[in-house]
């Protein structure tokens, strides 16, 4: 029988803003650093290469041919993470030399989009130092639109993890019920929520997602405050000028498969948090509530999930 406990790290960090390889480094010492501690999954927050876009909130970023807005976001761009160039071959060797998974969020340039368009992606890594899923946000958020693209439904994938079945998705997708009734539906028993920061993002829906889905959850979100902001950052003078102290507060935690609390979030700790998840507890909860089993009405109702990687040339 497989081992039913699994040690989880969440890495409540700051990224080095905008800053690929520099916030890149810091991944990988985060990485070492848990496998250090015997973790055997480590989960980062929401885009944190290169970091979450808070300009957008702060220097009327909808005005139209700014010159501006267009100066930031080409250094966003040029700081994007693109796979199929090898930005992600040094957490790939991490991945495998400590045999830990990495389920880590990323600002994706991805080449079969053309490679100058901008995706909120949520990748997962195995022990084995695999890229198994690539999940494009499915619907960026509000202001989030005016720099990030809208992905599509290839990366609802779950993964085997000791007894595990783990998937996950980012920020807001968390509230998209039919993205999570996807995830249910390929065996999801532990969910990844991935957050820019804030408590108030996931102090309620950690625990619902965990009751409605009888699962394990993990909110893991980034921090940010005005001082990580590098100094050579375009039109700094401008972010700063209406930039609260705190943009994300944090706010990482666990629920267990009952939605109580197994680590209440935490704010404005920057720190890799530890627990200890034992599988069994699934098994438990489902007993009397299994969203896609034996509490479903499949003849009733159904979803259908359209998997394809969206792309606007065929080649044949």
């Amino acid at each position: 029988m497989t081992d039913p406990l699994l040690k989880v790290a969440i890495a409540q960090i700051s990224p080095v803003w905008l800053d690929k390889t520099a916030t890149l480094e810091k991944v990988n010492l985060s990485i070492s650093e848990a496998a250090g501690n015997g973790a055997e999954m480590i989960v980062f927050g929401e885009g944190l290469i290169p970091g979450y876009p808070w300009w957008l909130s702060i220097t009327h970023s909808a005005a139209w041919d700014n010159k501006v807005q267009k100066e930031i976001h080409a250094h966003y761009v040029r700081n994007a993470v693109q796979i199929e160039s090898g930005d992600l071959k040094g957490i790939q060797g991490l991945a495998k030399k400590h045999g830990i998974a990495i389920y880590l969020g990323i600002i994706e340039r991805p080449q079969d989009r053309g490679g100058h368009s901008l995706y909120c992606s949520l990748v997962y890594i195995n022990q084995l130092g695999e890229i198994c899923s690539v999940h494009r946000k499915l619907q960026p958020t509000y202001d989030e639109r005016l720099t990030w693209s809208p992905g599509d439904g290839n990366g609802l994938r779950v993964h085997p993890l000791k007894s595990f079945t783990v998937g996950g998705l980012n920020c807001w997708e968390n509230w998209m019920p039919l993205a999570r009734t996807a995830l249910y539906g390929l065996g999801e028993n532990l969910h990844i929520g991935v957050w820019p920061g804030a408590v108030r993002n996931t102090e309620n829906i950690t625990r619902m997602i965990a009751q409605e889905g009888r699962s394990f959850v993990i909110s893991v979100s980034s921090l940010m405050r005005k001082s990580d902001f590098p100094a050579n950052t375009p039109h700094l003078d401008l972010i700063l000028e209406n930039c609260p102290e705190t943009l994300g507060n944090g706010g990482s935690c666990i629920a267990g498969p009952d939605g109580k609390w197994i680590l209440e979030p935490v704010a404005d700790q920057e720190e890799i948090f530890y627990q200890t998840l034992d599988f069994n507890r699934v098994l438990e909860e489902r007993q009397n509530f299994d969203p896609v089993g034996h509490y479903s009405r499949p003849d009733v109702l159904q979803l259908k999930v359209n998997r394809e990687r969206q792309s606007s040339v065929d080649f044949e």
